[in-house]
């Protein structure tokens, strides 16, 4: 089922532009070590609409990976290097580059990352880009400093969704860049709006949305703007959640009498009872390899989180610490479940490494967790308060990212685009 509701606005690509980014990061702690690293400012960098060492610096410090020391000078890639001097500033890496404006108004970015201590290159990369893709240039260059740094790959590039309600009657889901920057409309209208989940290609979204003055759930293209219900069954549809390959979705319905979790295709066909409990199953959530599904009910007694196979089947309880576990999230690469858990009179949000059972609580005061791509960073709805934070799985780097307009929750970090 196909079509198109004058109530929303639908395609990132067909509104004009992005809007005035709302979105302010804060930055608390850093990591136990951090990278001293110097960044020039690139030869030429004024003639793009985004000044590139500025990017990529306020990437590597949001990081709090790295201790980003400020060159005070422009450095282009083909600027001899002195590594001796930039050695005994305390920079174990530098980064160099320049911006050419070409004659068809794109422009030429290339840099280069230099290991100070081995006196030697560590890599480098020529993109031409044009004036939109500026400042993703930029982050694509942090993340690639990120990896070749740390051994894990960057997120920087990557895109963030999230519900903000301007008002009671203005409901809108927002698509930024990680950063916050760059933020586009991707649907809005008067009914609330809920549970915003990524596909794992990046190229849709799933969500909720009540404008039939009931929860449903759809799937929009954000190239295309086209959107399909992909759930509306009688009572009510939510908590949509991908398979990793894309093909299915997990939803919870009613239709049955109580909340229990179906799998669907990502056409909408194909709808299948999962969970068959006399207690509410919802939130469900794919692992990493798809074989499996980690989601809440309260079969026990109270909200705990369990895990069942991807076919349906008996489940496991997972959670067994507090009386209240809720919103399951599973890291990339499955080693990692993060949930809110209600403890001490505060919602908080705790990580277990599923391997050895461990806990730790990173955050007070959270809702909604989200990971990054790559599993270092969840981002939170902050319980109570009109913003998103983000901390570091092992609980030492924070950011807070607040807005000057609105109330904004439900966070979804997209994946690693191809």
């Amino acid at each position: 089922m196909k079509k198109k509701i004058p109530l929303f606005l639908f395609g990132l690509s067909l509104i004009a532009g992005a809007a005035q980014a709302q979105v302010r990061v804060e930055i608390q702690g850093v990591s136990s070590t951090q990278i001293p690293i110097a960044i020039a400012a690139f030869a030429d960098e004024g003639v793009a609409p985004a000044q590139m060492s500025a990017v990529i610096k306020a990437d590597l410090e949001r990081s709090g990976v790295f201790k980003v020391i400020d060159a005070g000078t422009a450095l282009s890639d083909t600027s001899a290097i002195d590594f001796a001097q930039w050695k005994s500033r305390g920079a174990d890496a530098l980064v160099v580059g320049s911006v050419v404006r070409a004659a068809d108004g794109r422009f030429e970015v290339r840099y280069k990352l230099l290991d100070t201590i081995k006196s030697s290159q560590l890599s480098a990369l020529s993109n031409t880009v044009t004036a939109k893709y500026a400042r993703l240039q930029g982050h694509r260059i942090a993340d690639d400093i990120y990896e070749k740094l740390t051994g894990t790959r960057g997120a920087f590039s990557t895109r963030i969704a999230y519900v903000n309600k301007v008002s009671n009657s203005d409901y809108r889901l927002e698509v930024a860049d990680a950063d916050g920057e760059g933020m586009q409309v991707a649907a809005r209208g008067k009914e609330p709006i809920i549970s915003p989940a990524w596909s794992p290609d990046g190229g849709k979204v799933a969500y909720v949305s009540f404008e039939q003055r009931k929860p449903v759930v759809y799937v929009q293209n954000l190239v295309t703007g086209e959107r399909k219900v992909i759930s509306n069954q009688k009572g009510s549809n939510s908590a949509p959640a991908w398979s990793p390959d894309g093909a299915r979705l997990a939803v919870t319905l009613s239709k049955d009498g109580h909340s229990q979790i179906y799998g669907v295709n990502a056409d909408g066909s194909g709808l299948r009872r999962l969970s068959n409990s006399n207690g509410i199953d919802t939130e469900p959530q794919f692992s990493a390899d798809g074989q499996s599904i980690y989601f809440l009910s309260d079969r026990s007694g109270g909200p705990q989180i369990y895990k069942m196979s991807a076919s349906g089947g008996n489940a496991t309880r997972v959670t067994f610490n507090g009386s209240y576990n809720v919103s399951p999230r599973i890291s990339s690469d499955g080693k990692t479940l993060a949930w809110i858990s209600q403890r001490d009179g505060a919602y908080s949000l705790y990580a277990m490494d599923l391997a050895s059972g461990q806990e730790q609580r990173l955050a007070v005061g959270a809702t909604e967790p989200s990971f990054s791509p790559n599993g270092k960073y969840i981002m939170y709805a902050t319980a109570g308060r009109s913003g998103l934070a983000v901390v570091s799985v092992d609980g030492r780097v924070k950011q807070r990212l607040t807005t000057n307009a609105g109330n904004i929750r439900a966070p979804s970090w997209g994946p690693f685009m191809k």
